[in-house]
């Protein structure tokens, strides 16, 4: 698996230098809109195509499933790539953005990077063998209940509108006791910084599997527990919980009542 890894990750750095060095254009980049609130810029596709030619050139035969183009592909392998999840900070020139990479084989996470070009942080993992940050093995926070935790979230948007009620409780709960929330606008990097230590938990509606995959390894081979917030495969529904051992159970109880309580809307 280490071949894999090593493949990522000379992926990763070639998305992120095409995004950095569009990032001194910003004025000069096309960008639409995919759905409301949700852009794609000449540099996803760039850096998408990119991954998947790296990818390629070493293993013409695996299945790829990328954000903007899609699933190609099919066998024992499988490697999900979102080029720059963070667009929207992208476009506005807010420097919180990243790779994300995940390898996986007959439906189970094998491998995974996520690499953020602006503080060329890069975190690998691979299952059974922990999470390193720049070659260094880092661990989830050991904190064991709320009180003092730092937790990270997303906000609900696009079709996720549905679930804005809940959350809104969720949020406020969160706030009232832990230490403070985070929303920094990647998921990946969120979970790859829950997976170093730097927040205790994490949670989010409606996410991509693209968004996710890596992080969601990440987490668990570095201690972690991860969730759903609703039934079924989180890499399916997108609605993510997740956090160290203890802290992940303390945020369940907290959150999980306000579901119950209060139904999304249709």
């Amino acid at each position: 698996m280490q071949a894999f890894l090593n493949t990522a990750v000379k992926a990763a750095r070639k998305a992120g230098e095409i995004a950095i060095r569009a990032q001194r254009r910003l004025d000069e980049l096309e960008v639409r809109e995919k759905a409301r609130n949700e852009f794609v810029t000449q540099v996803d596709q760039a850096a998408e195509q990119a991954i998947i030619a790296t990818i390629r050139e070493r293993y013409p035969d695996h299945a790829v499933l990328a954000e903007e183009s899609g699933r190609s592909g099919s066998g024992e392998f499988e490697w999900i790539i979102d080029p720059l999840d963070g667009t929207t900070n992208y476009v506005h020139g807010f420097p919180v953005f990243a790779i994300s990479i995940a390898l996986r084989r007959r439906g189970q996470l094998e491998a995974g990077v996520v690499y953020d070009p602006v503080r060329q942080e890069l975190f690998t993992t691979l299952r059974g063998s922990g999470v390193q940050l720049d070659g260094r093995r880092v661990r989830v926070s050991g904190r064991r209940e709320l009180d003092g935790a730092l937790i990270g979230t997303g906000f609900p948007y696009r079709s996720n509108v549905r679930w804005m009620t809940p959350y809104l409780g969720m949020l406020r709960d969160v706030m009232q006791h832990t230490a403070g929330i985070r929303r920094p606008g990647s998921a990946a990097l969120d979970l790859a910084y829950l997976a170093a230590g730097r927040t205790d938990g994490f949670f989010e509606f409606g996410l991509e599997c693209w968004d996710i995959a890596a992080g969601l390894l990440m987490v668990q081979e570095a201690g972690g527990l991860v969730t759903g917030l609703t039934p079924g495969p989180v890499l399916e529904s997108g609605n993510i919980l997740a956090g160290s051992p203890k802290v992940h159970d303390a945020l369940r109880d907290l959150l999980l009542p306000h579901l119950n309580a209060t139904p999304p809307a249709a």
